[in-house]
């Protein structure tokens, strides 16, 4: 658990992702971030639930008490959305909380802008020679997208960013696709926000939230870009 200062943040606020190889829970309360983060793939649904528990104690909250939950509404693994989206109308139903979804290519720029950086492309491995992607500019120091997120080849990413300005690339799909990296050279990795954290999406939940963006459970809408997925059917179900 790892405990951080953020006096900015005023409402008390769950945030959880399940939406890559990363499985994380985080929560702010009188000023103060508690979180966790492992990278558990396929524990999803066995590690978030007891991340839940750890942090919102460790705040010294009850989950009646938060004030909204923060979920991942991707993009990123079909599964891992599923997982995310299903514990967070769990949690949120028996308390009649409202929800944020956040997207997990916003959550990672915004840990690079918390960093330092000031432009941003994101990028999730989409598999099928695809990745998920999104620019990103510093706004008062929250992450706000350029155009839109995008599936797509990498081949085919048209960035809208200053490329004369530092851009810091962001996520898995630049471990796949490398070559995203010679599309301007002013991008450089960001290790650092290689996978979304929950942590990341507590200030886009807070601004979310002033402006009006949350929901009631019924809401809850997962973002997978690709409304279609190819795959090849086993012989005799065609």
């Amino acid at each position: 658990m790892t405990k951080e200062s953020n006096d900015t943040t005023q409402l008390s606020i769950l945030a959880l992702d399940t939406c890559t190889e990363s499985c994380s829970a985080a929560v702010c309360h009188q000023g103060n971030i508690f979180s966790e983060q492992a990278d558990a793939p396929r524990e999803h649904s066995q590690r978030l639930l007891p991340m839940v528990k750890s942090v919102l104690t460790d705040a010294g909250l009850k989950l009646q008490n938060v004030d909204v939950i923060a979920y991942g509404r991707g993009p990123g693994s079909f599964t891992g959305i599923r997982i995310c989206t299903s514990i967070t109308q769990g949690l949120a139903l028996g308390q009649e909380l409202p929800v944020i979804g956040i997207s997990t290519l916003a959550a990672m720029a915004q840990s690079a802008i918390e960093n330092g950086a000031t432009q941003v492309l994101a990028a999730i491995d989409a598999r099928m020679g695809e990745v998920y992607w999104g620019q990103y500019i510093a706004v008062d120091g929250l992450a706000t997208l350029v155009n839109e997120e995008v599936v797509s080849a990498p081949a085919d990413i048209v960035l809208s960013l200053d490329l004369t300005l530092p851009i810091a690339a962001c996520g898995i799909g630049f471990d796949a696709y490398p070559e995203i990296l010679a599309h301007s050279e002013t991008i450089s990795l960001c290790e650092s926000a290689k996978f979304p954290e929950a942590k990341f999406m507590l200030a886009l939940a807070q601004d979310g939230v002033n402006k009006g963006l949350s929901t009631s459970v019924d809401e809850l809408t997962p973002v997978y870009l690709r409304d279609t997925v190819t795959w090849q059917k086993l012989p005799g179900r065609e």
